[in-house]
């Protein structure tokens, strides 16, 4: 049941419980995270967080401790599955799902007692009608009026006649609901999407009640910020959410321009800015970035010999000496920072990038410390996959989440670290599967498949990690391909998961075209593969078009695949 007013029927029933956490392993859930354990902080809610990292997880938690909670909040976990069948709660246990992921279950939306569902009201949901989908099946009745004594047997007859034929047409107007159910429950599961942001929900949540701080709001940025970074949601979905963010901006942040009432240099300030498509340019060197953005290293082709030229060329034509490029941002002459992004963007319209500028926030953190949402967005993410063992497995959540803090900046800037070698293993893998053909086209869908034994190849063994570089890798391969054709496939990318066990993670993109909606089929025709040939497949993250994958099970699981979208 969808929620209409967050505060009466979510956060005044909880406030006085104690209440169960259980948090996906994204940067967006983890935004939304905070955003919560913050209010629960004011009103003094106690409350167990658990992060759980798919469905084994997620019931696991469930199983241990639903003796002693009768209140739980799913936070980008949850909305697409029956929850109800899944877990099997007892009836005085209470569901609130904050989810970004779509289509939401149905069963799940119509449920009125047990399951309540934060999401944003103006998100276009297409939930199908209850009719349509529900319906109390009548219990036929059993014409006790035959038995009424004395009556002649030619009126039996014809009273049985007319029941027979009753009963035949309710049969037939079933099965054609029925087959009218399949239907409509196919067109509506079909494609897997991305609503708002659970982040920016809580943050509603929290402006509603008026306790919304500034570092809520960069929570809420940051968390849109990781929808558009994983390009989860549309260019014009990501306009439109921005827009709602700034107006906030300027309510909290307005002092910074009023010199009498200004604020103390060490406070916290976040701005609306156009910058630059560059990833973590500002902790990196110019030309670093470049190199490893995969817009600029997709459009100059950077895996070619033409392409390095072509980068040298655009350095040339904004009159920037190499030596001040490949130094770190922070030390390049300020004559040249200061008009940096106007040459950079004017030089990029030449080239043919013309979306090099992007709408986003910055926050500054005290004098020294400035980030945009995009490299909080990278540092937390590459934290949260880290590959380094180090303790318990929730080792690497908590220090995602302790990183999100203003804080913790050492741990920021080791997510930092982290993420600029993930984008060099992205940068060297997308060059070596485009120089290596390892590309294929299979039909409708481009294939490839790393092998066991190349670098980095550990680190795409995650699914955030894998995710960026099958979308990376698109994005080059569109700009490198003639192929018309292949131009308009989504793409299938596979990786060595576990080797002891011989599993690979699979994950499948929608193509890379103008119009793009970021809708995903390949979650529902990864089922159908894997019924249709019995392979030994584990569908355990929550974004349905992940999944793992017995080696040996691949080809016949593909084959399967290519008769199906053929």
């Amino acid at each position: 049941m969808f929620v209409s007013d967050c505060r009466r029927e979510f956060y005044d029933v909880i406030v006085s419980q104690r209440v169960l956490l259980l948090v996906a392993s994204d940067v967006d859930a983890l935004c939304a995270c905070k955003i919560l354990q913050a209010l629960f902080q004011c009103d003094h809610v106690q409350y167990t967080l658990v992060p759980v990292s798919g469905w084994q997880e997620l019931e696991t938690a469930f199983l241990e401790h639903k003796d002693q909670f009768k209140y739980f909040v799913f936070i980008n976990c949850g909305a697409n599955v029956d929850l109800l069948e899944i877990l099997q709660p007892e009836e005085d246990t209470f569901f609130f799902v904050c989810d970004s992921h779509r289509p939401i279950n149905v069963v799940n939306v119509y449920n009125e007692t047990q399951i309540k569902l934060l999401v944003k009201q103006d998100d276009d949901l297409d939930v199908p009608a209850y009719d349509d989908i529900f319906r109390d099946d009548e219990d036929e009745e059993e014409g006790s009026e035959n038995e009424s004594e004395g009556s002649e047997p030619s009126d039996k007859r014809r009273r049985f006649e007319e029941e027979v034929i009753e009963r035949t047409m309710k049969r037939r107007q079933r099965r054609e609901w029925e087959a009218r159910r399949r239907e409509i429950l196919f067109d509506y599961e079909q494609y897997e999407y991305h609503g708002t942001s659970s982040a920016m929900v809580m943050f509603d949540l929290a402006w509603m009640m008026s306790k919304d701080l500034n570092d809520m709001l960069w929570w809420a940025i940051v968390g849109l910020t990781d929808q558009w970074v994983q390009d989860k949601i549309t260019q014009m979905k990501y306009v439109t959410d921005i827009g709602i963010l700034q107006r906030h901006v300027s309510r909290h942040n307005h002092r910074n321009q009023d010199e009498e009432n200004s604020l103390s240099i060490d406070c916290m300030r976040i701005a609306f800015e156009y910058d630059l498509r560059l990833a973590l340019y500002q902790h990196w060197s110019l030309y670093e970035s470049l190199w490893n953005t995969s817009y600029t290293s997709a459009n100059f082709k950077l895996w070619s010999v033409q392409g390095q030229k072509r980068l040298q060329e655009f350095l040339a034509d904004m009159g920037l000496p190499l030596k001040q490029v490949k130094q770190k941002f922070n030390s390049m002459d300020i004559s040249l920072k200061e008009n940096l992004r106007e040459m950079i963007e004017e030089s990029a319209n030449k080239f043919g990038m013309k979306d090099l500028r992007v709408q986003t926030f910055s926050v500054h953190f005290g004098f020294k410390n400035k980030f945009l949402a995009s490299d909080i967005v990278y540092a937390t993410a590459s934290l949260m996959e880290s590959i380094e063992k180090e303790g318990p497995e929730t080792t690497n959540f908590i220090k995602a989440l302790d990183s999100l803090s203003r804080g913790n900046l050492d741990k920021l800037h080791q997510g930092l670290e982290l993420a600029k070698k993930q984008l060099r293993a992205i940068q060297q893998t997308v060059a070596s599967c485009i120089c290596t053909n390892l590309v294929i086209s299979q039909g409708p869908f481009l294939y490839c498949s790393l092998m066991e034994g190349m670098p980095d190849v550990k680190l795409f063994s995650k699914p955030v990690s894998l995710c960026l570089l099958s979308k990376y890798l698109l994005k080059s391969f569109v700009c490198s391909t003639k192929n018309k054709r292949c131009k308009l496939l989504p793409l299938i990318m596979a990786a060595p998961m576990d080797v002891e066990q011989g599993t690979v993670i699979m994950v499948g993109i929608p193509p890379e075209t103008e119009s793009s909606d970021k809708k995903n089929f390949f979650g529902r025709a990864f089922e159908k593969a894997a019924d249709s040939t019995n392979s030994r497949t584990l569908h355990n993250h929550f974004d349905m078009s992940i999944i793992e994958l017995k080696t040996e099970d691949r080809s016949k699981f593909l084959d399967a695949l290519i008769s199906l979208l053929s």
